[in-house]
């Protein structure tokens, strides 16, 4: 079992490197020696991407909930510019 792969390596073994992203976690692909991208399953792609709760639970969970905003519009005339 392993999780880090030379790009040509990579390249050549594609199958092997999926397989290992399907049953053993995320596979890191490197290039010129350096981490560059990694290969994982969709489940796990899935768990990472989707948010914990939704946008209204976010909003209540806010330290602001509660908070009276003043949202109404400014009657001032707007400045003069010259262009």
């Amino acid at each position: 079992m392993r999780n880090m792969w030379q790009l040509q390596e990579a390249k050549n073994r594609l199958s092997a490197v999926v397989e290992e992203a399907l049953h053993h976690g995320p596979q890191i692909i490197t290039r010129r020696g350096l981490e560059t991208v990694v290969v994982l399953s969709i489940k796990d792609y899935k768990k990472m991407s989707k948010p914990d709760q939704n946008l209204v639970d976010f909003f209540r969970s806010s330290p602001l909930h509660g908070v009276e905003i003043d949202l109404t519009r400014s009657k001032d005339l707007s400045r003069e510019v010259e262009f």
